[in-house]
């Protein structure tokens, strides 16, 4: 062999051992960043931990809540609101009512004819109403007075089938989801707009005179029997399909619970007891916090970020808001921190709540073999291409990781609540049937998440205790229950009864 081919062979072995060297470093590399980016996420996990023993001191901390906000206002995180309903639906309400539902830049209209134990609703029609932006922060006579005008249209509708009583003043229902001070049942002044709302001279007013004198000025001849929230709604709507309803629990957006409590079991409660002996209270759990909740540093930062720091902790670990920013956010770090998504992180990966909880259900049920679904939401929401099966992999993972943690402190909210009125257990000789009306996009349409939530439940309970409790799905019940809630405080049910 010439001097020429040898030093060519050389070279060419040096070339050969440069490149597998660089190959090897290469792998060393990305197996470092692989091994970082696996840190990250199991010492998340490790976080988001939800042994039974936890799950059990956070019901044990909601209960112990409940007490403080039932006894004194301010007493606690919680609210404990007295909502004034005393009286649910029976079933045995008949005639026409109408509901009207505000609670976003849509409202909806209702009108339901009741037709007693046999006939239940006879007949339901509703109608929505998209508010004008201009009228969001306009003045509270052009809202309410645009909103009383649908009213009266719908009114004029009423058709074939829907019979208002003679000589009686027509009746509505007003869920208003907005924070409000509520001054009886048919009356409440409003604290401050959420949801893109801002008319000032509303704030500290009572939402029910201001619509009432709107209807007034267009002559439309109708009452409001009740204002109530959209979980009270929800109640009120469950507990008319099934006596049983003692709660009822909204997993959407945003997230909050209502349950009927007994009235002696009320310190902060200065008027007369009811004739009923029991007052529906709103909890406002979304507030809940307590230490025993498993938070994380992506949770602390999410919260001091948010529009309201240190408020609504417990929402912000378990509702719709919130769920696809936080994998946003563990995404981010393991991008920024182990180059998960290649060299440079993905700019979109940096917008806070770009990513949404129905995209991390999407990626968190896909089913197929290459996780198809999984990259196409990589690609389309965050613009990250040709994604590895195996990374694909880990985003479900993560997704698993932060829904079953929501799901699970759900199930121990519930358990708090059903332990506060002594649900918790059977007692001796006793079947007593314990339903909970459930509404909200999050348990309607996250499978994953409900199914969690549910069997959480059951381990929580035991066997025995878990066969006498029951989820039932409410769906749209604050609608049509603020109609049924106009029926059950109507003006004209004492002369019924009498």
């Amino acid at each position: 062999m010439g001097k020429l081919a040898v030093g060519a062979a050389v070279v060419c072995a040096a070339a050969v051992c440069a490149a597998a060297a660089l190959v090897v470093r290469h792998r060393m590399k990305s197996s470092g960043k692989w091994t970082r980016a696996m840190a990250i996420l199991r010492e998340f996990e490790e976080k988001c931990r939800t042994p039974t023993s936890k799950l059990r001191q956070v019901a044990d901390a909601m209960d112990v809540e409940m007490h403080a906000g039932l006894a004194s206002e301010g007493g606690s995180k919680l609210k404990m609101i007295i909502s004034y309903v005393d009286n649910l639906p029976t079933g045995d309400e008949k005639g026409l009512y109408y509901a009207l539902d505000l609670g976003g830049t849509n409202f909806r209209v209702l009108r339901v004819q009741l037709g007693g134990k046999d006939a239940r609703v006879v007949k339901q029609e509703f109608e929505e109403v998209s508010i004008p932006p201009h009228l969001m922060t306009g003045t509270s006579d052009a809202l309410f007075g645009y909103i009383a005008e649908a009213l009266a249209k719908f009114v004029a509708e009423e058709g074939e089938g829907f019979h208002p009583a003679p000589g009686r003043q027509r009746e509505l229902g007003f869920t208003f989801s907005f924070p409000v001070r509520q001054t009886s049942i048919a009356s409440g002044n409003l604290i401050k707009w959420t949801k893109g709302f801002s008319i000032e001279d509303t704030v500290g007013q009572d939402v029910v005179g201001e619509l009432t004198k709107a209807m007034e000025r267009i002559g439309l001849d109708m009452r409001v029997a009740a204002l109530v929230n959209d979980t009270i709604g929800t109640l009120a709507g469950g507990k008319y399909h099934n006596q049983d309803v003692i709660a009822a629990v909204i997993l959407g957006t945003g997230t909050n619970a209502a349950y009927v409590e007994r009235a002696h079991a009320i310190p902060k409660w200065h008027g007369l007891l009811p004739k009923s002996g029991e007052m529906v209270i709103n909890m406002e759990w979304g507030n809940f916090r307590s230490s025993h909740l498993p938070l994380t540093d992506y949770d602390q930062e999410l919260d001091n970020e948010s529009l309201n720091p240190g408020e609504q902790i417990f929402e912000k670990m378990i509702s719709g808001m919130y769920l696809g920013d936080i994998v946003r956010r563990v995404l981010y770090k393991m991008a920024e921190e182990a180059a998960f998504f290649g060299d440079t992180v993905p700019p979109k990966l940096k917008i806070p709540f770009i990513l949404r909880t129905p995209n991390m259900s999407a990626m968190h049920h896909d089913t197929s073999p290459d996780l198809r679904v999984v990259g196409d939401k990589l690609r389309d929401i965050l613009e990250i291409p040709n994604t590895s099966l195996k990374v694909r992999k880990v985003v479900v993972e993560l997704c698993d990781i932060v829904a079953t943690r929501g799901a699970r402190l759900s199930a121990a909210g519930i358990v708090g609540i059903l332990k506060k009125i002594g649900r918790d257990t059977v007692r001796e000789g006793e079947k007593q049937r314990s339903v909970i009306a459930l509404d909200g996009g999050l348990y309607e349409h996250y499978t994953k998440f409900s199914t969690c939530m549910e069997s959480t439940l059951k381990e929580l309970l035991g066997e025995e205790v878990a066969a006498n409790i029951l989820i039932e799905h409410s769906n749209d019940g604050s609608g049509i229950g603020a109609a049924l809630l106009a029926a059950s405080h109507s003006q004209y049910s004492e002369v019924e009864e009498s």
